[in-house]
């Protein structure tokens, strides 16, 4: 069965780490470009990470980049968002996807999504 679980989602403090990971069956996650998304309440679901399969470049959207770390276990199949430095607007639902085609444009991250993970909740608090 294709899927992706995350987990590794829940309360932090502000200026704290978490470790989101992101489990993946059904296919080699070296094969293709693996990207994380949020979604807060209220607002659009932006790309923040994108983890390229070609060369393992790594993208990140502008808000984010120094803090967040994207990365991957090609032999447990599992791929993971370091965040660091976690600001009280960033409270959202973490996703994982697969796809292809990321990009960073107009700051954020974008891709050509085939699967979706349920997500992941993250709550940042002061």
């Amino acid at each position: 069965q294709v899927q992706l679980v995350e987990s590794g989602g829940g309360l932090v403090q502000a200026g704290g780490s978490l470790i989101l990971s992101c489990a993946a069956s059904g296919f080699d996650v070296d094969m293709y470009d693996l990207a994380w998304f949020r979604q807060a309440p209220g607002k659009e679901r932006e790309g923040v990470a994108c983890l390229k399969a070609r060369y393992g470049v790594e993208l990140y959207a502008e808000a984010v980049k120094g803090r967040l770390t994207i990365s991957r276990d090609t032999v447990k199949k599992t791929v993971f968002l370091q965040m660091n430095a976690l600001k009280l607007e960033e409270p959202a639902v973490y996703f994982c996807t697969v796809g292809a085609a990321c990009v960073v444009r107009e700051n954020v991250v974008t891709a050509s999504v085939d699967l979706w993970g349920k997500g992941t909740p993250v709550t940042v608090a002061s």
